[in-house]
């Protein structure tokens, strides 16, 4: 098992650099840090009194690294739940903020797990989490990335400016899809196929 600091560093190689794309609700971004983060946290990294782009350039790898763990990791106690699962929602806690926990509480839910889908790991969701994950590790994994998969799927419908991070302009899989997959058993990737037809309603 990877350490928090590898996976951190794993997140940040899926990240990339520094792009500001109009499509992207996250806005200014670097090593997947968003603006919005860096002025909730009051990082002014050049010292002109506000946040903006140019201090999201500035970030380091290392400044990225440690928000990751403190605040996407060791803040929504991620640690609580079974390691064979946190890379996976830590990757997505970066990726999707609360929308990560809020997946897997649906997952337990729909193992007959009572929890409620609020997004925060508390010792309900943790207790339940290792039960479903003891009746069956590598399920609960393979789901979960599935889910986030589908998650994925499911804003690019609605979304269509969204699309190009689901589907390259070669027509292939994009970045949300593979990133997905990453955390997901090759037996459960998406075919060439399977994944024209999902997306074939698309323009």
């Amino acid at each position: 098992m990877h350490s928090v600091q590898k996976i951190a560093e794993g997140i940040i190689d899926r990240e990339g650099g520094y792009v500001n794309d109009p499509d992207d609700p996250g806005g200014a971004t670097n090593f997947g840090v968003t603006i919005h983060t860096m002025r909730g946290l009051g990082l002014d990294l050049d010292r002109d009194g506000d946040v903006d782009a140019e201090d999201v350039k500035r970030l380091s790898r290392a400044q990225a690294v440690a928000i990751f763990i403190q605040h996407y990791f060791k803040k929504p106690r991620i640690d609580l739940l079974p390691l064979a699962l946190q890379p996976s929602v830590f990757d997505m806690q970066v990726n999707a903020g609360s929308n990560a926990v809020k997946i897997l509480q649906r997952l337990l839910r729909n193992c007959n797990e009572h929890v409620s889908v609020d997004g925060v790991i508390g010792p309900k969701t943790a207790a339940a989490t290792s039960r479903v994950f003891k009746r069956d590790s590598h399920l609960l994994v393979d789901a979960y990335g599935i889910a986030r998969r589908n998650y994925y799927f499911r804003l690019a419908d609605g979304r269509p400016a969204s699309r190009k991070y689901a589907r390259t302009r070669g027509g292939g899989k994009g970045g949300w899809i593979k990133r997905a997959e990453e955390f997901i058993s090759p037996r459960f990737h998406m075919t060439d196929g399977e994944f024209q037809r999902r997306v074939s309603s698309w323009a």
